[in-house]
């Protein structure tokens, strides 16, 4: 039987980039051999495509601080369809015949081209530049078959400004919160603060567009509040305001394309000394937060907690995966969507496919179902008419 080939994307241009070497490891690991052939392929932070050794990404282990793309991967191209010089339409996409053909034919022979007509990519590629649907465009342009959610979907999964706005229209619940733009702060620093200080305190501030805790801080009073915003607004545009609940952190998995499923939820139980699941919590400090699996939750919060992720995944138009975080309000029991994750993370801690292990899907077999999603989303796409 005729593999497919798999080209599994990860580092990238984001805060996030040596997480995703993490998560690209355990892909790479828990790939069917029998039905797949790998393809590595890492994005530097300069935006360079690169082909990676397989020693390089099996020895991506420990504080993700620490990792590294090698050094001396050999530069990849990206080649969407060209245009017919004679007719001006779009030539048919690329055999893997034509693909090495491109390659041996390079201006330079450092450079390797890459997408095929069959191939299918599984992008790792957490946070902006990525998980953001710029990449999603791209492979679309190009007419290959991806893993996970579309470019628009994408987009809004990462953008919490707009994803709880949608949200809150679909009759999803979110904590309250307020959005403060850099220009707002670079305006008038008082009256930013101002309007964020009427969630009142304790409140989190983080990016809107950022993953992993990355930009996260926790403040507890008014001094405080400029400087986190500052921090925020370091890595995006847009700082999200959040009244701060004293709550469990549960988490739920979703998978599908057009009949979503929810997979058991789990809960996260942080004792990091910063109080919250931030980035040193999850990654750094072995001891930082714990997993329960399942979730110690009654029958009927626990449908709630199901329900609620597969209509979340549902308003925000995500495919393939997601996970969806929540808080449990500890005095009131109400629950809160607090974000969707639409490249989840594949480490040896991620609750993706922890969740879905136990819930009876192993990750070799996880990885397989995503794969054949990413395929047929491309059927459903090729089959669109793009002629009237």
């Amino acid at each position: 039987m005729k593999k497919t080939r798999v080209i599994i994307l990860f580092g990238g241009r984001s805060a996030e980039h040596e997480v995703s070497l993490l998560s690209a490891r355990n892909v790479f690991l828990a790939l069917d051999r029998d039905r797949f052939d790998p393809l590595l392929i890492g994005i530097d932070k300069q935006g360079r495509w690169r082909a990676e050794p397989t020693e390089n990404l099996l020895g991506a282990t420990g504080d993700p601080r620490h990792l590294r793309l090698a050094a001396a991967g050999r530069e990849v191209t990206v080649p969407v369809r060209p245009e017919t010089p004679d007719t001006g339409l779009m030539t048919s996409p690329r055999e893997p015949a034509q693909v090495a053909a491109a390659a041996s034919s390079s201006s330079s022979e450092d450079t390797l081209a890459i997408l095929g007509r069959d191939d299918v990519v599984f992008p790792v590629l957490h946070g902006t530049y990525g998980e953001d649907g710029t990449v999603q465009g791209l492979l679309e342009l190009a007419d290959v078959a991806y893993v996970g959610a579309g470019h628009l979907g994408s987009g809004i999964g990462m953008d919490k400004d707009v994803a709880k706005r949608l949200l809150q229209q679909a009759g999803v619940p979110v904590v309250p919160f307020r959005v403060i733009t850099a220009g707002d702060l670079r305006r008038s620093p008082p009256e930013a603060a101002r309007r964020a200080s009427e969630l009142g305190f304790p409140l989190f501030v983080k990016p809107a567009n950022a993953g992993s805790s990355v930009g996260v801080s926790k403040v507890k009073d008014p001094a405080a509040l400029i400087p986190a915003l500052q921090t925020a607004l370091g890595y995006d545009v847009k700082a999200l305001v959040e009244a701060a609940v004293d709550a469990r952190e549960i988490e739920c998995a979703v998978l599908g394309n057009d009949e979503p499923q929810a997979s058991i939820p789990g809960e996260i139980i942080v004792h990091h000394r910063d109080g919250f699941y931030s980035y040193e919590a999850k990654y750094v400090d072995a001891d930082g937060a714990a997993t329960k699996i399942p979730a110690d939750l009654p029958a009927e919060t626990a449908a709630r907690v199901r329900a609620l992720s597969v209509q979340t995944f549902r308003a925000l138009d995500l495919a393939g995966m997601a996970r969806v975080d929540f808080f449990l309000d500890r005095r009131s029991g109400d629950l809160y969507v607090n974000e969707v994750n639409t490249i989840p993370g594949f480490t040896a801690i991620s609750m993706y496919p922890k969740l879905w292990e136990a819930s009876g899907l192993p990750v070799k077999d996880l990885v397989s179902r995503l794969i054949d999603l990413a395929i047929e989303r491309r059927a459903a796409r090729r089959a669109l008419k793009t002629t009237y």
